[in-house]
């Protein structure tokens, strides 16, 4: 829930605070107050597109901030970001600069508006006259149902397209594969011979680097042998035994044998130590031994290392830089030549995958379209019920769900209960919008069908049926009672009303029956400056001030006792219908009610 916004340097706000509560909450004004830089603060903080023309006249920039009680969704978010939400509080903000940058900030942390984006899904929604074109797209109504039917229709759809992306990669690959024969084949033979010179050799990982150090062994033999000698000769002395060249050996087991006959504890504790050297020297020295044991200069080996060279050298000049390149290369290439099959063989069981995925995808598809129609009945159904309570008591609304057909040759054609139709993204359904205006009248297609009052009216009617599955907690109506009055008005309120029961409600309007259902009333105050600027304010009114703005709303009676005695006699009404609805609603009052009845 959106707990409070400010809005500084904002169209004719310079600043302002909107305290926001649960329930509905109205917000009137005189004409070009600036009620309409509200809900522009609200589209920033929504993520919505920033224009520079937005900033008030001589600032350098306008700032939105809102704070928000978030629900676990939005937490989630700003855990995966790194915001800050202490106490469940999430901060979002949005500044745009006279020369038409733009910057957002959740929870402390600077963010793409895509991130603001986001929290809105989960946050708030804001309804304006725009909203009412994009309800006459055929894509936005199927949506709308979509929302309505909830995971009736969710999950049979998460199969659907789950099981169509892996019938299109078949498809595709079939049409490659049929296409591209010719190409494809040479394709695979290149691979084949690859592999045949790559298995002929079947070099082994790192294989080029043990034999260049074997080469390099082989080829100084020689000069090997004679420093390993000469090494060996240090640690364990001559060959004949020769006392003048005891070897270290010697040195080391003479030095032992002194200090160990010395009566002087420092001395001996030098033993031990002595006694590791020796064993260290005697390593090495059994180690020098094989080492000469396994040495010789052996041309004919040497010979068979620098022929497998070479093999390798081949393989490493056409695929690789390397031996580990070259093994990389053909596990490649093995991969793409599994893949490569153009025989007839391959191809029928390529087709029969296919066929086997389209008949499963129809069924799925069978399925989106079945909950779909059972929604739409239900949507209809709830949807003329609220029309019949805002002065179109003979309305009704139709939603139709029509299968979509196929173009001829169409790549996603699909055969569904032996029609060939469009296997879409969302299914292969057109979902359709129709409205009977009065009694004696066709339906017709809504932008045909309905005058904009009444466009408004249907608006709202399928947004208060659509209140129990929609899950975003605050909602925003810009003058979604344009274009009607009387008797339509006074319901517009009860059902705005009404809808604040499950939401946090905030509504812009012009008309007094509507803001009399308020919990709690936001006025815009315009002021005039030097200059000929236009600057405003937002203040809260109390319920004793509430009657005036009221009167002024009745055609500028607010000055007069008619006017204040006609908009005490409308607030009354309004309340005593809020207290009979939230009655209806509450299974415990109306047993109340009763009781005392």
């Amino acid at each position: 829930m959106l707990a409070e916004m400010r809005i500084r340097g904002l169209g004719v706000i310079d600043d302002a605070t909107l305290e926001l509560d649960p329930g509905l909450t109205v917000l009137t004004g005189e004409t070009g107050a600036g009620k309409t830089m509200v809900v522009t603060g609200l589209t920033l903080l929504s993520g919505g597109r920033a224009e520079a023309s937005r900033v008030s006249s001589g600032a350098s920039r306008a700032i939105v901030e809102g704070v928000f009680h978030a629900d676990a969704a939005a937490l989630a978010l700003a855990e995966e970001i790194g915001a800050d939400a202490d106490d469940g509080t999430l901060i979002a903000s949005r500044t745009l600069s006279a020369d038409g940058r733009s910057r957002a900030h959740l929870g402390g942390r600077s963010v793409p508006a895509a991130v603001l984006v986001r929290l809105a899904e989960h946050s708030i929604a804001v309804h304006g006259q725009n909203d009412q074109l994009r309800l006459l797209r055929p894509a936005e109504q199927r949506a709308l149902l979509d929302r309505f039917a909830g995971e009736s229709v969710a999950g049979p759809l998460q199969l659907y397209r789950a099981v169509r992306e892996e019938w299109q990669q078949l498809g595709a690959e079939l049409t490659e594969r049929r296409d591209n024969a010719r190409r494809l084949a040479q394709e695979a033979d290149l691979l084949r011979h690859g592999l045949t010179e790559i298995d002929a050799v079947a070099p082994s990982p790192a294989e080029d680097e043990e034999l260049v150090a074997l080469a390099r062994r082989l080829t100084a033999a020689d000069d090997l042998r004679e420093a390993s000698a000469a090494a060996r000769a240090a640690l364990v002395g001559s060959e004949d035994g020769d006392p003048d060249a005891p070897g270290a050996l010697g040195l080391v087991g003479d030095a032992r044998h002194r200090l160990a006959a010395a009566d002087d504890p420092e001395l001996t504790a030098f033993d031990s130590r002595l006694g590791e050297v020796l064993a260290l020297l005697g390593d090495v020295g059994t180690e020098l031994n094989a080492y000469l044991d396994r040495l010789d200069a052996d041309p004919a080996r040497l010979e068979q290392v620098l022929a497998r060279q070479s093999e390798l050298k081949a393989l490493t000049r056409k695929y690789a830089a390397d031996v580990d390149g070259v093994i990389a290369w053909a596990e490649q290439a093995r991969e793409r030549l599994a893949g490569l099959d153009t025989s007839d063989e391959a191809l029928a069981a390529l087709a029969a995958r296919r066929d086997e995925l389209a008949a499963d995808l129809a069924g799925h598809a069978a399925a989106v379209t079945a909950a779909r129609t059972e929604a739409a009945k239900r949507l209809a159904e709830d949807t003329t019920a609220e029309l019949g309570g805002l002065a179109m008591p003979d309305a009704r609304l139709l939603v139709g769900v029509l299968p979509r057909e196929a173009a001829a040759g169409a790549d996603d054609a699909l055969t569904v209960a032996g029609r060939r139709l469009a296997a879409g993204p969302d299914g292969v359904d057109e979902v359709e919008l129709r409205l009977v205006p009065h009694a004696g009248s066709g339906p017709q297609l809504l932008h045909k069908g309905a005058s904009g009052g009444e466009l408004s009216r249907v608006m709202l009617a399928l947004e208060v049926a659509l209140a129990g599955a929609d899950p975003v907690p605050t909602m925003v109506f810009d003058e979604v009672d344009a274009g009607v009055g009387g008797r339509a008005a006074v319901e517009i309120g009860r059902r705005l009303a009404r809808l604040a029961q499950r939401h946090q409600v905030i509504v812009v309007t012009h008309l007094p029956q509507v803001a009399a259902y308020a919990d709690s009333h936001l006025v815009v105050d315009k002021a005039a400056r030097g200059g000929g600027l236009v600057r405003s304010s937002v203040r809260r009114l109390p319920d004793d001030d509430r009657i005036g703005e009221l009167a002024r709303m009745l055609a500028g009676l607010d000055d007069t006792d008619t006017g204040r005695a006609h908009a005490e006699e409308l607030l009354g009404a309004a309340r005593a219908h809020r207290e009979a609805d939230r009655a209806a609603a509450d299974p415990a009052r109306r047993g109340s009610r009763a009781a005392r009845a």
